[in-house]
């Protein structure tokens, strides 16, 4: 038998020749298991080994009577093979193959998958060191807050990236798992040797208990982990869009020369990319509701997941491996813009303090609730009047500069002072590792 692929692209994994090339490789490890148990000689395995090949056209061809493909494929595997062919399948059931090579093909993407993530957190690191110092106005419901750092949005996503690769390497070790247990999964005509044979062979671990299908509740949690992951890349899509908008412009996708962004209006840049994962997000998520309602089936089995499967599990790997390719691109070439950063800081004329101060008159020995007063008095006068400024307001205010000193009310009006501990956090995030 040749082996066909070796390091399999996204889309490969799931295309028939590599679906049939992974079938047929499981049908000759449990003939070779067999003969090493002395149940069929050994010369005829040899046999089935040098002449065991597959047409897909064929398969197809056969289908359209049999209305069965594993039936199809084995006709087919036959027509190669000859007499010896009768070994091949013996005691086995069409899921033994079926869910075995779709657990081998979950397990293959999701490997690829994690070498995606971790390019990605690479690239979310980099970005979060280099913005490390770079202030910005933070923001909660929409409104600004107080200020933050650009690379504490790097850091924070880095986390969550950090945290998608632990829950993937989880699902992929739960889905790595086979079935060579025969009609209903109790081994009636094989022995479990067989099993334990060809999945150490595949790379998988034996299911412990099956029925004539491996329990979907592993097909859930995949489906589901793929399905959080889009989340996060969403999460960071919304948060650059909103960047993006005209009136913040703090970051921007890179727009390539030669790039349109408005058939209608020339002076278009618009966040493409980051629209399209979050409308891909959406799709990962409504295969993992599938993928759960995949759980339940009647008694040993039925085939209500079957068809579901075909299309969201090959559907939700491709998705998510063209999402990360989307995003790792994406944070390398985020355009990052300082100025338009402490533009915006400074848009609310000191507001953004308006904590600090609280707390400083708190500290000065006032009731939290007339400190509160006495500063949002003030807040509001500048919220509503463009050509006030707060700290001016303060140090106008008799009451408040009865309480400070000139110097005092400049120092909390440092936003650099607001950064104290970012060294603390990515002492404990971003450079831990």
């Amino acid at each position: 038998m040749i082996e066909r692929y070796t390091l399999p692209e996204m889309g490969k994994i799931f295309e028939d020749e590599f679906k049939y090339s992974t079938w047929l490789k499981i049908e000759i490890l449990a003939c070779e298991s067999r003969a090493i148990r002395g149940e069929i000689p050994k010369a005829d395995v040899e046999v089935i080994k040098a002449k065991a090949n597959f047409n897909v056209e064929r398969i197809l061809e056969i289908e359209e009577t049999t209305k069965h493909d594993v039936i199809a494929f084995l006709t087919n595997v036959a027509e190669y093979v000859g007499s010896e062919s009768r070994h091949i399948h013996y005691g086995m059931t069409s899921s033994d193959i079926l869910d075995t090579t779709l657990s081998y093909q979950m397990k293959t993407a999701g490997e690829l998958l994690l070498a995606q993530l971790f390019e990605l957190k690479t690239a979310l690191k980099k970005r979060a060191n280099e913005h490390k110092y770079s202030i910005c106005v933070g923001r909660s419901h929409g409104i600004h807050a107080e200020p933050t750092s650009m690379g504490l949005k790097f850091a924070l996503w880095y986390e969550e990236t950090k945290r998608n690769i632990e829950r993937l390497q989880s699902a992929i070790s739960t889905i790595s798992v086979g079935q060579i247990s025969g009609a209903v999964g109790t081994f009636e005509h094989l022995s479990p040797e067989v099993e334990k044979y060809v999945c150490e062979q595949m790379g998988l671990k034996p299911a412990a208990v099956s029925t004539q299908v491996i329990q979907r509740d592993r097909h859930a949690e995949f489906l589901s982990t793929l399905a959080i992951v889009g989340a996060t890349l969403e999460k960071i899509a919304v948060e650059i869009r909103h960047l993006q908008r005209t009136e913040v412009l703090e970051a921007e996708e890179y727009f390539s020369k030669g790039q349109k962004g408005s058939s209608a209006m020339p002076h278009k840049r618009n966040p493409i990319v980051s629209e399209r994962i979050t409308g891909l997000a959406r799709l990962l998520r409504s295969n993992s509701i599938a993928a759960l309602e995949n759980v339940a089936l009647w008694h040993e089995r039925d085939i209500s997941h079957s068809s579901v499967e075909r299309i969201i599990v090959p559907d939700s790997c491709i998705i998510l491996n063209y999402m990360l390719d989307l995003m790792i691109k994406l944070v390398d070439n985020l355009l990052i813009y300082p100025e338009n950063m402490e533009r915006n800081l400074n848009l609310t004329r000191g507001l953004v303090f308006s904590q600090t101060i609280l707390l400083k008159l708190v500290n000065k020995g006032i009731s939290r609730e007339d400190a509160y007063k006495l500063v949002q008095e003030p807040a509001m006068d500048v919220w509503a009047d463009k050509s006030k400024n707060l700290k001016d307001e303060l140090i106008n205010s008799d009451a408040i500069m009865k309480l400070f000193s000139k110097e005092e009310i400049e120092e909390i009006f440092n936003s650099k002072m607001m950064l104290k501990n970012i060294d603390y956090i990515f002492a404990r995030s971003v450079e831990s590792e």
